[in-house]
């Protein structure tokens, strides 16, 4: 989450006029993330979140996304659900951009990991994925490795003012994975969250009250998935691998729906691909973020760290 566009209290006030949502009484913008502007919002019926889309996300692909959070909301997944305005739509256009309204989910997102937070999210993300079994449409994953090449090139020699020679090793690294990434029909796939990190995870009294933000989510292998709750989950300081919360994620994931041997065996893999993924997207952010946006960047060298461990592992 972020803010790229302000909104002025009249435009907000008339354009919530359209719903029956009540009428607004404070609304602020959330800092956090780096794709669209998010505001919390606060009407005399209470607390929503509103989302004007800005960057990575193709207006065309909204349905699917608002589609999927209804279907999996109506499995019992806690997740956002869309609110329609008095005329039954829930995708709008607000200050030049679309822009939807969803409710508010209670908890807060954990600050301080540990063993027992990550065996949670391990149950919760397998429910996810059985919850998105029946939503048939599909959307191909615009971050899949056939993006990471043109990702890579896009950021031209940037990374190497980070650190030097990453943009060598990224491009190789990218050879050997891509090579190797399993073919469609090899792992199971589905409908997937892809971007499952601790600020989109929100807990009450050490249980999973809800999942947001999906709109990376896509139709991708499920164990793709985890390899990015991993990634996500599972370094200390952005540093140091955490043997006992992969251990509990794991060990969560499959108390509720088990691995088979091919994604067992696969993880390493993903996994390394998963830090490519995100490695690419942060450094791309970097370099092209405003300087003025009312947002958090964050440090692409995590991923290099996150990168070479699982290079290095036979098995997760």
């Amino acid at each position: 989450m972020a803010v790229y566009t302000e909104l002025a209290a009249e435009t907000l006030e008339a354009f919530l006029g359209t719903y029956a949502i009540g009428t607004l009484v404070s609304f602020h913008g959330i800092a956090e993330g780096v794709e669209n502007s998010n505001f919390l919002l606060r009407t005399t019926e209470g607390d929503f979140i509103l989302t004007l889309f800005e960057r990575r996300v193709n207006a065309s692909e909204l349905p699917w996304f608002l589609g999927l959070m209804q279907h999996l909301a109506g499995r019992g997944l806690n997740c956002p659900l869309p609110v329609s305005d008095r005329n039954g739509t829930a995708l709008r256009t607000l200050a030049d951009r679309p822009v939807a309204i969803t409710t508010f989910l209670p908890g807060v997102s954990a600050t301080q990991l540990d063993a027992g937070l990550c065996l949670e999210l391990g149950k919760a993300l397998a429910r996810l994925h059985i919850a998105g079994e029946g939503y048939s449409a599909v959307r191909p994953n615009a971050l899949s490795p056939a993006a990471w090449g043109p990702l890579l090139d896009s950021c031209g020699e940037s990374g190497d003012a980070l650190s030097p020679g990453l943009t060598a090793e990224v491009r190789t690294a990218l050879q050997r994975i891509e090579s190797a990434w399993p073919l469609p029909d090899e792992l199971p796939r589905g409908q997937i969250h892809a971007d499952l990190f601790p600020d989109n995870v929100f807990f009450q009294n050490g249980q999973v009250s809800g999942l947001i933000d999906f709109y990376f989510a896509c139709t991708d292998f499920l164990a793709y998935d985890l390899a990015i709750c991993l990634n996500a989950w599972c370094f200390r300081d952005e540093k140091t691998f955490a043997p006992s919360f992969a251990a509990a994620i794991l060990q969560g994931y499959e108390s509720v729906r088990p691995l088979t041997e091919a994604e067992k065996s696969s993880l390493p893999l993903l996994c390394q691909g998963a830090s490519i993924r995100f490695l690419l997207t942060r450094l791309y952010d970097w370099i092209n973020t405003p300087a003025n946006a009312l947002v958090t960047r964050k440090d692409p060298l995590a991923y290099l760290v996150r990168l070479r461990h699982f290079a290095g592992v036979a098995h997760v």
